[in-house]
């Protein structure tokens, strides 16, 4: 190659650069063109998706930096036909703050992103067991999800997502906002939030004019349910999709495992609810029609579940709606009415009624007289102990009754010592001729499992007990943690050890070998073992669960034995049961009853036994 020919290639080479430095676009139109591709994208996006958003830095606006307006509508429009200019912008948070909470709106999608509650916090624990406090948030997670699609005709896939418009903000007082995003051809969508000045609802509103026909918009609704407990796995059997059809109770998705279910009849509000909190989005009129599912993760995961619901909405119509964005305050819930209170999770049946009703009224009452969460459950316990004392007393009663026939079951084990079943035909008949009650101790103990089933519901159930502090405990809705352990024990157990529990266990063996030391139980014995064996077998359980109940149970255990040796010791007359036993054998006996069945199957069995080894001893 000559020295002319390099000259030539080198000054061309020269020229291209100068060219592409030229006609090269600047970094604003590139960050434009950009935006303007992450616009047509975000409908592509399926709602439940992070949509891209379609932000400049500072000021600078898609259009200003394109330098054509027609050029970028026209582009648009396709995809956002007549709202084509809303689908450019930028994002504008816009907070409304009362004393309870601060709510964060996007003008992006004109929805709620962050609520933040002033008077609860969430609890975290690091690797040491040390525990710090942050603020509580609800509906903050970024992969949430509240999007309208609006039908309309001649765009992408039918319709556009709301989720994907920029709305012009006209924020009236720091407790009202309303969003509004305008079409070419004067169709408007527009969203007002209105916070009340002493509570958790908004009254929220969609206004929608000028759409195409009077299709139904589709509400997609996502929520991401984070972890706010210390004690995630409880936590987790709480949390999920609750909701009201019209003239019909309260109903729920499944706690424990995914679930979803098609709302059959019109839909008066549906809650995305946790352990303690809940957000629901209520209808003035109700929604024409929907569905819900819940997706439960693992305990990895660093959410604890998604809900999703699909609500049908009427278009060209101010849609008045309403928000409860706030904790499971059963008093506050049950002031909106719609049995909104039904999602604090009492229990149903006897068991809600008995929470809601009984157990509640009356813990209230004490809450609002002592400061002391403990020592409200220290009252409540002694109060449910005193009502139930007469089914006590009737217990301790019936077994000095078989106290004082012990010495004759005694010699009857002696002399029949090798016939394990005559012992018991005996047995049952000197019940029957002393008019004893050998299930009298039992039955007493059944007809109190409601109320300690209904308590076991109550207290991870209150919000009242969330943090609160006693004694060693620092959160009485969660498990106490006297030690922690370098190892995790299985079967639920955990790596710490609940001090609560260890005592009710220790408190349960006791009070078992005070109240059944003068009962014979040789007719069963495994069952005299099985009294010992469970609350060893329950220790598991009752390590990781709410340290309020295992206070309770270890209060009531402290009582039980004090009212047992006070009432057998005091109160009884042992002189007076041995002469109603005496007179009760001087009357003349009835044919029939229980016992006399009881003993009668005890002799058939004693008779098919006997025919049993006779044919063994043939063979």
């Amino acid at each position: 190659m000559d020295r002319n020919t390099i000259i030539g290639f080198t000054l061309i080479f020269a020229l291209l650069l100068v060219w592409q430095q030229f006609v090269a676009p600047s970094a604003e139109e590139l960050a434009a063109q950009q935006q303007l591709q992450d616009s047509l994208a975000a409908t592509q996006v399926l709602p439940e998706e992070t949509i891209a958003t379609a932000v400049l830095p500072g000021d600078l606006t898609a259009v200003e930096a394109l330098g054509s307006d027609s050029a970028t509508l026209a582009a648009l429009e396709p995809v956002f036909g007549t709202f084509a200019s809303a689908a450019l912008g930028r994002d504008e948070k816009v907070v409304l703050e009362n004393d309870l909470m601060r709510v964060t709106l996007a003008s992006k999608g004109g929805r709620i992103v962050e609520v933040l509650l002033k008077n609860h916090q969430k609890m975290l624990v690091d690797s040491a067991g040390n525990e710090s406090k942050i603020p509580l948030l609800l509906l903050e997670d970024p992969k949430n999800v509240f999007d309208y699609l609006i039908p309309m005709n001649g765009v992408a896939n039918g319709g556009i997502h709301t989720q994907s418009l920029f709305f012009t903000v006209n924020q009236t007082s720091d407790k009202a906002v309303r969003f509004v995003a305008t079409g070419s051809n004067g169709a408007t969508i527009e969203q007002t939030y209105q916070l009340s000045p002493d509570n958790y609802t908004l009254d929220y509103a969609l206004n929608t004019v000028g759409l195409d026909g009077n299709k139904e918009l589709t509400l997609n609704w996502i929520n991401y349910l984070d972890k706010l407990e210390v004690n995630n796995k409880v936590e987790k059997t709480y949390g999920t999709a609750f909701y009201k059809l019209a003239e019909e109770g309260v109903d729920n998705l499944s706690k424990t495992s995914s679930d979803e279910v098609n709302f059959e009849a019109p839909i008066q509000w549906v809650s995305h609810s946790n352990q303690f909190f809940n957000s629901t989005l209520f209808a003035k009129s109700n929604f024409p029609a929907g569905e819900s599912n819940v997706e439960v993760f693992s305990d990895d995961d660093v959410d604890l579940k998604k809900c999703a619901t699909t609500l049908n909405v009427p278009s060209n119509a101010n849609y008045e709606m309403q928000w409860y964005i706030g904790p499971n305050e059963f008093s506050r819930m049950q002031a909106i009415g719609s049995n909104f209170s039904d999602v604090v999770p009492f229990g149903s049946s006897i068991l809600g009624t008995i929470n809601r009703w009984v157990i509640r009224p009356v813990f209230t009452f004490l809450s609002g007289l002592i400061g002391s969460m403990g020592v409200v459950i220290l009252m409540l316990t002694f109060i449910v102990k005193m009502v139930l004392y007469p089914l006590t007393y009737r217990m301790l009663y019936s077994q000095s009754k078989m106290a004082a026939l012990k010495p004759q079951i005694e010699h009857m084990k002696v002399k029949f010592k090798d016939d394990q079943q005559q012992q018991q035909v005996e047995t049952m008949k000197l019940y029957r001729e002393f008019g004893v009650n050998p299930l009298g101790g039992c039955l007493p103990m059944l007809l109190q499992m409601p109320i300690w089933i209904a308590l076991y519901r109550f207290f991870p159930a209150a919000i009242e007990f969330r943090q609160a502090s006693f004694l060693w405990a620092t959160d009485l809705s969660s498990y106490d943690v006297f030690m922690r352990l370098p190892f995790e024990i299985p079967l639920g157990f955990g790596s710490h050890i609940s001090l609560f529990t260890v005592l009710w266990a220790l408190t349960t063996l006791i009070y078992t070998y005070y109240n059944t030391k003068d009962m014979d139980m040789s007719a069963n014995p495994a069952m005299k073992y099985m009294q010992y064996i469970m609350p060893i077998f329950f220790l598991g359980f009752f390590n990781s669960y709410a340290s309020g109940l295992t206070c309770y149970l270890l209060f009531s255990n402290v009582i039980n034995i004090g009212q047992t040796i006070v009432t057998k010791s005091f109160v009884i007359n042992h002189d007076k049961i041995r002469e109603e036993l005496d007179a009760y054998k001087k009357k003349p006996k009835k044919k029939g009853g229980f016992q006399e069945r009881l003993e009668s199957a005890l002799k058939e069995q004693q008779r098919i036994a006997a025919e049993r080894e006779a044919t063994k001893r043939k063979k």
